[in-house]
């Protein structure tokens, strides 16, 4: 098995890979606000409704993941001619990167689920759809559109959610047209019947839908291995690849090969839209030329970082590599993030009314200085972003003698303090560019620098946040220290 670390290098050949996706696309519309009171009317909740958000679901969160992992993708579906299929015709025409075609249907109403969410809880969903299966003409053409692009693409993804775009027909051709062009397909499947997914080189069912496709209880590891076997014999189907939640993942190929792949969520909010995650990962790595185990390692660090999130999300390369390299840094309670994760943490932050603070510096060999500088920007805030110089970064501005520590061990040092809330690694010389992203409404440096030298002050100032300097615990510096250090070990 190719380690983690070897993994994260390969996670940018996913933005040369075209993925071909034939499923059923859906609207995913979120309705948020607070609940403060119950209904007189009857025993229910009141959610006072503060925003609204739409995105697409279905096999259209599919395409969202690729979108968000740099794969290109033709994505062929059915919409009504209705609203919400122009939405969606507008949804997906803002991802640059794939090719729709999106076949209207004039009796179809296009599948639309309304979640309505206070705080981190789903109170409520309403869904508006038609199930059935779309006209003969409508799946020829289908088909033909799928066909066009398999000589363009490296992998096929099937989304079935049992709406009508997946026929048995449909399902058949396509499969039979991918594997005679050598073309591995990735099957989210629907019902109880595997013979519908014969060809297919892996189907990722969860727990439930196994038992479905096999037509028996599970719960056991022996069950569920069972059951696979029992699905690939009966389907005709290469491997299967089992989410089993908390539990992970269970990795069964027809050769007998089995791999367990052991829950990566640190924290889980929702579990919404992870198959698709999980899907589009399969796709991308194996069109990128990943081995089928390989994949899945991937695709189950990339359902951990999916469930920490609110909604149907997704996955961004960026965070696929930071998970994947943060198995070596044991960050204390994850407060280690890249960039995008910052920003969604904060977003949530602001949500909430928090007062986000940011400091930055190198931290080689954290001293008491340090933690008084820390301790006295978090008092002036709700929560504290430490901006950390990477390793390159601090050789170029300290000397090539340093650091001292790996920005991994400073890091993890610096997340194990109460006062730190988050700790994000830049490169650049300057955090200029990550106070210009994460916007803190208070920026703390030392009293050794003036407002007017303090890197991003203006900045800051100009959209109506806070400099401020915190006194400095005199005698303390991480160069003298070294220095000691040196003198000791030559004496």
């Amino acid at each position: 098995m190719t380690e983690r670390s070897d993994l994260a290098q390969r996670v940018a050949d996913f933005a040369r890979a075209r993925i071909l996706c034939v499923g059923d696309v859906m609207l995913d519309r979120y309705i948020y606000g607070t609940v403060d009171r119950i209904s007189p009317e009857a025993p229910i909740p009141i959610l006072a409704v503060t925003r609204e958000t739409a995105m697409l679901g279905g096999a259209g969160n599919v395409v969202r993941n690729l979108a968000a992992l740099k794969a290109s993708c033709c994505f062929v579906s059915l919409i009504g001619e209705d609203p919400a299929g122009r939405e969606v015709t507008q949804l997906i025409a803002a991802e640059p990167s794939v090719e729709p075609n999106l076949l209207p249907e004039p009796d179809r109403v296009t599948t639309i689920k309304v979640r309505y969410v206070a705080g981190s809880q789903q109170l409520l969903r309403a869904d508006r759809e038609t199930i059935r299966p779309a006209k003969k003409t409508t799946e020829d053409e289908l088909v033909r559109r799928a066909g066009d692009d398999l000589a363009h693409c490296q992998a096929v993804v099937l989304s079935d959610y049992g709406k009508g775009v997946l026929s048995d027909d449909v399902i058949g051709r396509i499969i039979a047209a991918a594997r005679a062009q050598g073309r591995p397909v990735i099957v989210d499947p629907r019902g109880s019947d595997p013979k519908r997914y014969a060809g297919a080189s892996v189907i990722t069912p969860n727990r439930r839908e196994l038992g479905e496709l096999a037509g028996q209880r599970i719960g056991t590891p022996g069950q569920i291995r069972d059951a696979a076997h029992e699905v690939m014999k009966r389907g005709g189907i290469e491997a299967i690849l089992v989410t089993l939640s908390q539990d992970g993942m269970a990795l069964f190929t027809a050769t007998g090969e089995e791999h367990h792949l052991r829950a990566e969520a640190l924290e889980v909010y929702d579990v919404s839209g992870a198959g698709d995650t999980v899907v589009a990962l399969l796709a991308c790595a194996l069109a990128s030329g990943r081995s089928l185990l390989e994949a899945a390692h991937l695709a189950s660090v990339a359902a951990g970082i999916v469930v920490g999130k609110i909604g149907t999300a997704v996955v961004h390369p960026e965070e696929l590599v930071f998970a994947l390299r943060a198995e070596d840094l044991k960050f204390s309670e994850a407060k280690a993030a890249s960039l995008t994760q910052a920003l969604e943490r904060v977003g949530g932050w602001r949500r909430q009314g928090f007062r986000v603070g940011f400091t930055n510096g190198c931290f080689d060999l954290l001293h008491p200085g340090h933690v008084s500088l820390l301790s006295q920007a978090r008092l002036r805030c709700d929560k504290l972003i430490v901006g950390l110089n990477s390793d390159a970064s601090v050789a170029k501005l300290k000397g090539p003698e340093r650091p001292v520590q790996s920005e991994a061990a400073r890091a993890a040092v610096l997340g194990s303090l109460a006062s730190v809330d988050l700790v994000v690694v830049f490169g650049e010389d300057t955090p200029l560019e990550l106070i210009k992203a994460l916007k803190p409404d208070l920026l703390v440096k030392g009293a050794d620098y003036t407002v007017d030298t303090v890197v991003g002050a203006d900045v800051v100032r100009e959209y109506g946040g806070q400099v401020y300097l915190a006194d400095l615990a005199e005698g303390h510096s991480t160069t003298n220290t070294i220095r000691k250090m040196n003198a000791k070990a030559a004496g």
